[in-house]
């Protein structure tokens, strides 16, 4: 969980370009309740180093206090089933491989 880049998306384990997932969103950090709950150091060092597709992927299943509040770490995401799948189908697929973009998921 730190910013160091590796070789491999943490969620699908594909060898591929990948993106920083701040495992606390940027826009949440100034808001007291995650600052005395994860403490700035944390906040700034938080990351998990996803392909863009896991990334898009988590973003339109999870907005960003749920994934503040109960998805701060790559166990909790990957325990979330919907992410759990798509992982799991994505890293069957070779490296180079990107799906179809998905239309976002409808509040409310």
């Amino acid at each position: 969980m730190n910013d160091a880049m590796t070789e491999r998306c943490a969620l699908c384990g594909r060898s591929v370009p990948l993106t920083r997932h701040h495992l606390i969103p940027k826009t949440l950090h100034r808001k007291p309740r995650y600052r005395k709950r994860f403490g700035r150091d944390y906040l700034n060092t938080a990351v998990l180093w996803i392909c863009r597709p896991c990334h898009s992927h988590v973003h339109r299943t999870l907005d960003e206090r749920e994934l503040a509040d109960g998805y701060a770490d790559r166990e909790a995401l990957l325990a979330h089933p919907d992410i759990r799948a798509f992982a799991d189908w994505l890293g069957t697929k070779p490296d180079g491989f990107v799906p179809k973009r998905q239309a976002r998921r409808r509040r409310g």
